[in-house]
């Protein structure tokens, strides 16, 4: 299955380590990851010969043939809103993820096949990418009803 990953780029709070974490779980479990760069601690810098244009216009292309979006959102992010809401329109099913004492856009939880989780460690978290992705690979609603 591809995998959009989605998480805070520009942020130096972003949890770096949680983000690793998830790329090596998909990648682990067979998945494409084709953001995977954003676990990289130099990954903006990886961008820099894209103009904003490029940029988007490429994230976008993959978020569109993706099969699922899975978005890191403890740390917000202009970016990653944008990417739920694109996921949104085009009916790919979105996992949001936030550490457990973290608050979340009430509006990015109120979306349409969008499920969000709380974890506390990055075994809840992968525990819930399973899951998630075991409901969007049977065709089930990936919303949290």
């Amino acid at each position: 299955m591809r995998v959009y990953l989605a998480a805070a780029m520009t942020s130096p709070e972003r949890d770096l380590p949680a983000i690793a974490a998830l790329v090596a779980h998909l990648e682990r479990s067979g998945h494409e990851v084709p953001t995977r760069h954003v676990a990289e601690p130099n990954g903006r810098e990886l961008d820099a010969a894209l103009t904003d244009e490029q940029l988007a216009a490429r994230d976008l292309d993959w978020l569109a043939s993706s099969d699922a979006v899975v978005a890191e959102v403890t740390t917000p992010s202009h970016g990653v809103g944008v990417e739920v809401m694109a996921a949104v329109q085009r009916l790919v099913p979105v996992l949001l993820l936030h550490r457990h004492d973290q608050r979340v856009s009430r509006l990015l939880l109120g979306l349409p096949f969008v499920r969000s989780t709380a974890y506390r460690d990055l075994v809840e978290a992968t525990t819930a990418v399973d899951g998630f992705l075991a409901n969007v690979a049977g065709g089930r609603d990936a919303r949290k009803g």
